[in-house]
C-alpha cells in the first residue's frame, strides 16, 4: 500500500507532527487555510467514510476528542473553531486515508469560506 498518509505514521516521510498516541496521529497540514490547521488521522488505514464499520466506531471517536482537546490545547476551543472531513472526490478528499481536518485561529463562514 502507498498511502501518504500511512508513510507518514511508519516515519518513512516527514510530518510535523503535534499529538501522537497509539490510534491517532495529527501534523500541521502543509497548505493551511487558517492559522491553525492540523489534520488528524487514525493510524489503522480507513480509505475513506463509507469504509467505516462497527469496530472502528471508537477510532472515529477518538478523532473528534483529539480534534476537541487540541482545540483546547491551543487557545481557540472557546472562540470557536471548524473540524472537517471529506469523502471522495466529488468530497474533496485527495488523500484515500481518512482524516479530519481541525481549522482554527480564525472566524469562519458558511458556505464554508
Amino acid at each position: 500500500m502507498d498511502c501518504l498518509f500511512c508513510r507518514m505514521i511508519n516515519r518513512e516521510i516527514p510530518a510535523d507532527i503535534v499529538y501522537e498516541d497509539e490510534h491517532v496521529l495529527a501534523f500541521n497540514d502543509i497548505n493551511p487555510q487558517a492559522p491553525t490547521h492540523q489534520l488528524i488521522i487514525p493510524k489503522k488505514h480507513i480509505a475513506t467514510l463509507n469504509d467505516i464499520h462497527t469496530d472502528d466506531l471508537n477510532i472515529v471517536g477518538r478523532l473528534q476528542y483529539t480534534a476537541a482537546q487540541l482545540a483546547k490545547e491551543q487557545g481557540f476551543a472557546e472562540d470557536g473553531y471548524r473540524v472537517v472531513m471529506n469523502c471522495n472526490e466529488m468530497g474533496g478528499q485527495t488523500v484515500y486515508h481518512i482524516h479530519m481536518h481541525l481549522l482554527g485561529g480564525r472566524e469562519f463562514t458558511w458556505p464554508a469560506g
